[in-house]
């Protein structure tokens, strides 16, 4: 299947392999004549499937054949930087055919909301939103969604993690009821479903396998306490390989503080955290792009929020707390078909969460020995863990087919020294 199959306006077209688009991905594949055929849907796709071009397209072409042009597409989503990157996307799928979009989003200051404020009276096609600063403008009066056609919650399941519930369902009613319905979502939580029922329309359901990591992606683990973790990763970093490097940590308060304590050995390093200035997270986020900055260090907010390529190393510095945040952390490497190494450093105390993440993907993940400098670190029982993890049983689906791991500090090579180099994207 190529593009040309959905019979796209030719200046869409142009402007979609400008950016050097060539086929379509299978979320793409299946969404696009859903949405197309201006029925509701329900898509759960991980990032890094192709999924905002999936619900792009349809939407751009929808508005370049329409006969007449008004705010046409709302476009929810739970982050700053992930409202800034669709609407840099709808800037360049739209070059060449004039559609045009505004990210609207907290924390800025008067000028920038007077900025938005006035874009949104001179007219734009699609708003991509935050539900904090849509709401405050919808309260407000400054935005009129009358013509609305299209809705889409992009990281649904996010957006309600992250308590935006009722402000989701209030934006609602200032909609208009005859509209398409878009969702995408990574998971499929209860809550996720209630907020389907009441919001669409006997929608289609696509699901594209979310539990599996890029094949592309190594995946290596220590098992570590946690005065050991900061002198571990000073090691791993010294890996001029991995020139492109994102750190996760479990809170921002732990960010900012490896930030202070890996500042003075890693200057090319910077904490990217909700505390920062919009114009600061901006800046940081060009710097690593354009490889001026070479460490990112983040929460968990980084996962979703951030779409480049050429990662060459993700440290999960803390285990993460759910096993499809796992998935998503690892996800900013290997991307668009590349090679990358994942690290995660397992404490105690994660034990038992990694257990429930190697049975979600249903492998075990190499424990590599620790530096010899370091000692030892803590027992790991992959048994014991998984009965604790799910009950008492214990049996999940392991594939001991592939690079399955052992437990404890075992004798497999550590790459942390010289490990396969990744592609530098």
């Amino acid at each position: 299947m190529t593009f040309e199959d959905f019979n796209f306006d030719a200046s869409l077209l142009e402007g979609l392999y400008s950016m050097g688009y060539k086929q379509p991905t299978p979320i793409q594949q299946q969404a696009i004549p859903v949405i197309t055929n201006n029925k509701d849907l329900i898509a759960c796709a991980q990032t890094g499937t192709g999924k905002t071009a999936a619900f792009l397209l349809p939407i751009i072409d929808h508005i370049l054949k329409a006969e007449t042009r008004h705010l046409n597409t709302l476009i929810i989503t739970p982050t700053r930087e992930l409202a800034v990157q669709i609407d840099q996307q709808v800037d360049g799928m739209g070059y060449f055919c004039g559609v045009g979009s505004i990210a609207i989003y907290g924390g800025n200051d008067g000028i920038t909301w007077e900025k938005q404020k006035r874009s949104l009276r001179e007219g734009v096609d699609i708003v991509c939103a935050t539900p904090g600063r849509l709401l405050a403008l919808l309260q407000a009066g400054d935005i009129n969604f009358e013509h609305l056609q299209h809705l889409v919650l992009d990281e649904a399941d996010r957006m309600l993690d992250m308590g935006f519930f009722d402000d989701i369902k209030t934006i609602i009613n200032y909609l208009p009821k005859n509209r398409q319905t878009i969702m995408f979502s990574a998971t499929m939580p209860p809550k996720m479903r209630l907020l389907a029922n009441e919001i669409s329309n006997n929608p289609e359901q696509i699901n594209i396998a979310i539990s599996q990591p890029a094949a592309g992606i190594v995946q290596q683990a220590y098992v570590v306490y946690d005065g050991q973790k900061e002198k571990l990763l000073t090691e791993i970093l010294k890996n001029e390989d991995y020139q492109s490097v994102i750190i996760f940590s479990s809170t921002k308060d732990n960010v900012k503080l490896l930030e202070k304590s890996l500042r003075m050995k890693e200057p090319s390093l910077k904490a990217f955290h909700s505390d920062l200035l919009q114009s600061e997270r901006e800046e940081i986020m060009r710097d690593f792009k354009g490889r001026r900055l070479r460490i990112l260090i983040g929460t968990d907010i980084l996962s979703r929020g951030i779409d480049v390529e050429g990662i060459s190393l993700v440290v999960n510095y803390d285990a993460p707390p759910d096993p499809e945040d796992y998935i998503h952390r690892i996800g900013r490497t290997a991307r668009a078909e590349k090679a990358g190494v994942a690290i995660t450093f397992i404490n105690q105390r994660d034990q038992q969460k990694f257990a429930r993440i190697e049975a979600l993907m249903g492998r075990e993940v190499d424990k590599l020995p620790l530096p010899a400098d370091l000692g030892e670190g803590p027992v790991y029982d992959p048994e014991a863990n998984k009965k604790a993890a799910f009950g008492g049983g214990g049996k999940r689906p392991f594939n001991k087919g592939g690079k399955g791991g052992g437990g404890g500090n075992g004798n497999k090579k550590s790459f942390h020294r010289k490990g396969p180099k990744p592609s530098a994207g």
